[in-house]
């Protein structure tokens, strides 16, 4: 039986009329529409820019990135959207395979994102990492409905000035479909009772007057015992052309969530009984509430100068239980409680000018964020049942100014430079809700400052070549509570820098290859020297090299390579033991290998193959995770308007982890699912 703390129980009423309403939503896109006039939309122009950095879309060519578009999205029947991250070279999600908590993500040799602070992730320009809710820079990425993504993009290392801090190993891009007219539905079940129904709407009011929704309703029993799970999400914008200059839009979106956790296993329960639970792990899960409002002014002031701006404000609450080893024989069960606030706002110039040596694209913009978290954390519950009182009960506030500006300059097909240069600036305070038995530092934040600088440019040396190199910086604020504390006034951010060369090379139609070669180091890592006394002491080293290859083999066969090799390493550090050892969580490389065959018209299979290298699993690379291999396998079948697939994961029903940790000086593993199959239709009316 579940017991919630009177501040973070909602009423059953809001989680019916969540779903209740995303299923309105479902039902009226499952009947057959009247046939509508064309979409009148056509490719990207000044005048229809919606998200800032618009008109820099081709100096992105200067720096390594992936860019999904909505087709390719739809085509991947993915329930989450960190699932397409496999296409991205050297891109790997560690599923900790509890439901409602995020996982954690992999990139550039950075073994922290999403659960960490280690990835920015935009959802149409606003900010989606939160500042204190369970670490720095956690992402919960279920908030989006896959169906609705028109443009998903992945900026490789910190290379894009229009985002500051979180933004150290890279940036995932999430643009939604903001107008059109098109009505779609996506719904799949699959094993272990898991159904996805997933619709998204758009819809032409009048001339100049845009609706589009979006929905999803996920629920599943999950491959263990106590792995059930729920969650809905519902989206909309309103957008109108008041003048032909003048845009404006309002916007919504509420997630609701609920996941029982069955918890780690240890290596011996791995090796015998992978998908069963350990006796001593209580009843874990994860409640979640979100929801956020936003408007949108877009003024163009001359034909090739647009003005946008915005303001929102999100609040969410997030509620935890999680079983843990204290020890080689005990496990204790903690709870964390997070409930957010933040209000943001912010303006961008966006355009185009005509020079005498060249054009020129850039974006220049200021934004600002107050960030509040009401934060409690209680240790030793028995079954959600509280026995002690709260090691922390305390709010925290993050405040931010920072201004930005990017450049391109295409003065010639051999030099195609851009600059972005990044200002931000951070404060806050920490202050006791309550009594607390903790002892983490909890005071006034000093103003941190920082500028980041990036540098790129690109040649085309031959029609079907072109190359690229690029230098950009990177940082990161003092972790946690620290940054509250007396003793870090004069830390310094842990700032990050990257240099990268490149080459994208398309010698004929149907085949096109990319490579990229990185480097990043780290200076003025931040480490504890004594309770509340921190210093810069540290530094990092990360290279590897990512490929991503496509390939039309013959009509009907298409091949695709998503590969990238991270060598990370600690080159100083306060205990000598750690120098030379690799980065904990981030595996020697990855890769996802993918055939589609179609023999006979409207029939296409496809064969999809993955790969995930050993990573040390600890600081001191005592216990290393050798990695794994899966292979999946599928097939679909295509008409005019609608098509339905069926997908076997796992095909070999081969026995891995998604994850692998230490707690509590005992080695842990999230095991991955076994064999699944899933079955759905997706349908444009």
């Amino acid at each position: 039986m579940r017991s919630l703390s009177t501040r973070h129980r909602r009423p059953p009423a809001i989680r019916a009329t969540v779903r209740a309403t995303a299923c309105t939503i479902l039902a009226a896109l499952s009947q057959h529409a009247a046939a509508q006039s064309p979409a009148t939309d056509t490719a990207p122009q000044l005048r229809s820019v919606d998200v800032k950095g618009e008109t820099l879309r081709a100096a992105a060519a200067s720096y390594s990135t992936t860019t999904l578009e909505a087709e390719e999205i739809q085509q991947q029947h993915v329930s989450q959207a960190q699932d397409l991250f496999r296409l991205v070279p050297g891109m790997n999600v560690q599923n900790y395979q509890l439901a409602g908590v995020a996982d954690t993500i992999v990139l550039r040799g950075f073994g922290g994102g999403g659960h960490g602070g280690d990835l920015g992730v935009v959802l149409d320009g606003i900010p989606l990492n939160e500042a204190m809710s369970h670490a720095d820079g956690y992402v919960d990425f279920n908030v989006i409905v896959p169906l609705e993504i028109n443009r998903l993009r992945v900026f490789r290392g910190p290379v894009s000035a229009l985002y500051g801090n979180f933004n150290r190993a890279g940036l995932v891009a999430v643009e939604t479909r903001k107008r059109g007219e098109y009505k779609d539905l996506d719904v799949s079940i699959g094993s272990h009772g898991t159904v996805d129904a997933q619709a998204a709407l758009g819809l032409r009011v009048r001339e100049g007057e845009y609706l589009n929704l979006a929905a999803q309703h996920y629920r599943s029993d999950g491959f263990r015992a106590q792995s059930q799970s729920e969650r809905t999400t519902i989206a909309g914008r309103w957008t109108k052309a008041v003048t032909p200059d003048l845009d404006i839009a309002l916007s919504a979106r509420l997630h609701q969530a609920d996941g029982d956790n069955p918890g780690y296993v240890t290596a011996a329960q791995f090796a015998t009984n992978p998908y069963g639970k350990d006796a001593r792990a209580m009843n874990d899960g994860a409640e979640k509430h979100f929801g956020t409002v936003r408007a949108d002014v877009n003024y163009r002031l001359a034909p090739e100068l647009k003005l946008l701006s915005f303001a929102y404000a999100t609040r969410q609450d997030f509620t935890r239980w999680f079983s843990r080893p204290a020890n080689a024989t005990a496990w204790r069960q903690r709870e964390e409680n997070y409930d957010r606030r933040v209000f943001g706002a912010g303006t961008s110039l966006n355009g185009r000018t005509q020079t005498a040596w060249s054009p020129l694209n850039w974006v220049a913009g200021v934004e600002t964020f107050r960030e509040s978290t009401d934060y409690q954390y209680f240790d030793d519950l028995v079954q959600r049942a509280r026995t002690a009182g709260a090691i922390n009960d305390r709010r925290s506030k993050l405040n931010s100014l920072s201004a930005f500006t990017e450049i391109e300059a295409p003065v010639h097909r051999l030099f195609k430079p851009s600059l972005g240069l990044r200002w931000d600036r951070f404060s806050g305070s920490c202050a006791k809700n309550g009594a607390e038995t903790g002892t983490d530092p909890c005071g006034p934040l000093n103003e941190v400052t920082h500028t980041s600088p990036k540098l790129g440019v690109r040649s085309d040396v031959l029609p079907e070549l072109e190359l690229r190199a690029s230098w950009s910086e990177g940082f990161a604020l003092p972790n946690t509570f620290a940054k509250y504390a007396l003793g870090a006034a004069n830390l310094d951010p842990n700032v990050f820098r990257q240099t990268e060369v490149g080459a994208q090379w398309k010698p004929r139609p149907g085949v096109s290859l990319d490579v990229a070669a990185y480097r990043v180091r780290s200076s003025d890592e931040i480490r504890t020297v004594a309770p509340g006394v921190y210093e810069n002491y540290g530094e990092t080293r990360r290279t590897g090299v990512e490929i991503s290859a496509l390939w039309a083999a013959r009509r009907d066969l298409d091949l695709s390579l998503a590969y990238g090799s991270a060598n990370s390493e600690v080159t100083a550090n306060a205990n000598p033991a750690l120098l030379g050892k690799r980065v904990a969580a981030v595996p020697r490389h990855t890769a996802t290998a993918s055939a589609a065959w179609s023999p006979v018209p409207n029939w296409t299979g496809t064969v999809t193959w993955r790969r995930v290298g050993s990573y040390a699993v600890n600081a001191d690379n005592s216990v290393v995770y050798g990695g794994y291999n899966t292979l999946d396998v599928g097939l679909t079948y295509r008409a005019q308007s609608y098509q339905v697939y069926a997908s076997v994961a796992n095909v070999t029903d081969k026995v891995y982890a998604t994850s692998a940790s230490v707690i509590g000086g005992t080695q842990l593993f999230a095991p991955g699912a076994p064999r699944t199959l899933k079955v759905g239709v997706q349908a444009q009316f």
